[in-house]
């Protein structure tokens, strides 16, 4: 089998980009509800942001919660095709992964509450 290049990488990267995003959309709530939150956020985000740089963090932060939204989702895939017994580092992998998520979370609050009162 022979790897991809050039422009034929690129398009089939973007593929399977768009088919774990299609999933995540589907099958996993957490995703779908910040999803949501991002869709009331985003155009806010344009609101309160007096410049671009202010605009790009209030963005960047909502943006890093879906892709550690999506990370997490994919440990927990990993973790449970290994196995669904109860193990202690299958329970820290995905409390790890949840607390990413978190901290994501956090940082949008601080992000979006200096921009807001500052």
């Amino acid at each position: 089998m022979y790897k991809t290049t050039g422009l034929t990488h690129l398009i089939k990267a973007t593929g399977y980009s768009l088919k774990g995003l299609k999933f995540a959309i589907r099958h996993e709530t957490a995703f779908r509800h910040e999803l949501l939150c991002c869709i009331f956020l985003v155009p806010l985000a344009f609101w309160l942001g007096d410049n671009g740089a202010e605009i790009a963090l209030l963005l960047g932060s909502l943006l890093l919660v879906l892709a550690l939204e999506l990370i997490n989702s994919a440990i927990e895939s990993v973790v449970d095709r290994v196995g669904l017994e109860h193990h202690e580092l299958s329970g820290r992998a995905k409390d790890l992964g949840s607390a990413a998520v978190f901290v994501a979370m956090v940082a949008v609050a601080v992000v979006w509450g200096c921009i807001i009162f500052y």
